[in-house]
């Protein structure tokens, strides 16, 4: 079915542009209408790639997807860190810091249970429970990283993202739903008694125009490359000149010469020491973004619908286990400690759904005052992703 694509693998800038093509459609769908922001640009990005490899148009092996995991997934990462200030984040929104970090233990908890109830019938559940932990802690940029870390068949990499995807959208459903209900209404603190909903797609309005100049662009590619290469420098260095002489330096090994992690690291230690700088500098979070787009069109790529039919629904239980532990623990310590409902909502968005969607969530609602704080928080995750994701990775598979 995928021998003698119609379109060669060697055809570089035609599935450049191809790939680059589904990810500017997917963000312009999701953006203009209701529907398409509901499914989010993400899985409408997958799905259009899975189409035109599965109809045998473009090859599911090619030069060009190899450059989109070397290059593009490491560039991503510090350009959606730039906004990554540790010391404003404790400084303005150490109340909803907690309530996150909470949401995060969540998280683990609930990868731990799902990986505990499903791992004799899922193949490579660590990978995927790494992966879903950095996700649902950070977002996508911790999911792509991960998947690249531990080597996720691009198949499974798939099929997750199309349970994910699914799942959260009815999650998202349910995020918006929780504040009107009479039991929550009664049970717990409320910051905002008016519901003011906002007209429009969500989507639209957290990228709206923004102002950004050549010079934004520039210093935003330039500071990146720069960070990528230094953090692959170092880990080369590391993992060539530190003996492996026994299991628990091959362990230390792999984490303190992990390239993402040195790439994270690295990045939120340039922001602290310049943060005025990296305040002012615009563009990164739209770069950073489109790059995680194409991200996803390559991941749609090598998906076969056979095997997706026949892993999705397992993976969908996975996520689902997931995503209730992660609210009920949110919601029960955050009843404990006394946070208003859109505290607690948003915490488990920004881990569930990144800090976009946490804003749209806000934003949606009229919590106007909260969309500044939980953006910033919201950030945290991609630095706390990948560590977490990478310490989940290698306890679970010990259970493999």
């Amino acid at each position: 079915m995928y021998l003698n694509a119609f379109i060669n693998k060697d055809e570089t800038w035609l599935l450049w542009a191809i790939l680059v093509s589904i990810a500017a459609l997917s963000i312009y769908l999701e953006q203009r209408y209701a529907f398409a922001s509901k499914i989010t640009g993400a899985i409408i990005a997958l799905i259009g790639a899975m189409i035109l490899s599965n109809l045998n148009i473009i090859p599911i092996e090619s030069p060009v997807y190899d450059q989109v995991w070397n290059y593009v997934i490491p560039l991503a990462i510090p350009l959606l860190l730039f906004r990554s200030n540790i010391f404003k984040i404790w400084k303005e929104s150490r109340r909803l810091l907690f309530i996150f970090l909470i949401s995060s233990i969540g998280t683990v908890v609930g990868v731990a249970v799902a990986f505990l109830l499903l791992h004799q019938f899922i193949p490579e559940l660590d990978k995927i429970g790494a992966m879903m932990t950095g996700s649902y802690i950070g977002g996508g940029v911790n999911f792509a990283a991960l998947s690249t870390k531990f080597q996720t068949p691009g198949e499974l990499v798939s099929a997750t993202v199309v349970a994910d995807n699914s799942v959260m959208a009815f999650y998202f459903i349910v995020l918006i739903t929780l504040p009107n209900l009479k039991f929550i209404k009664k049970h717990f603190k409320r910051l905002h008694t008016e519901n003011n909903q906002s007209e429009g797609n969500n989507a639209e309005a957290y990228w709206k125009r923004n102002e950004i100049s050549l010079k934004d662009i520039a210093y935003s590619f330039a500071i990146a490359f720069s960070l990528v290469a230094i953090s692959f420098k170092i880990s080369e260095t590391v993992n060539s000149v530190v003996p492996k002489s026994n299991p628990f330096m091959e362990i230390l090994v792999s984490i303190i010469g992990d390239q993402f992690l040195l790439l994270t690291t690295l990045t939120l230690i340039i922001v602290a020491i310049f943060s005025r700088f990296f305040e002012n500098l615009n563009a990164s979070d739209e770069l950073g973004t489109f790059l995680i787009y194409i991200f996803f069109v390559v991941i749609g790529v090598p998906a076969s619908i056979p095997i997706i039919i026949k892993t999705a629904p397992l993976l969908f239980i996975f996520v689902a286990i997931i995503l209730i532990f992660n609210l009920a623990i949110t919601l029960s310590f955050g009843k404990l400690f006394k946070f208003n409902i859109e505290e607690i909502l948003l915490a488990s968005n920004a881990n569930a759904g990144g800090p976009t969607t946490a804003a749209a969530l806000a934003i949606s609602k009229g919590w106007h005052s909260l969309v500044g704080p939980i953006l910033i928080i919201g950030t945290l995750g991609y630095v706390i992703g990948n560590y977490v994701g990478t310490m989940m990775g290698y306890y679970l598979s010990q259970f493999m």
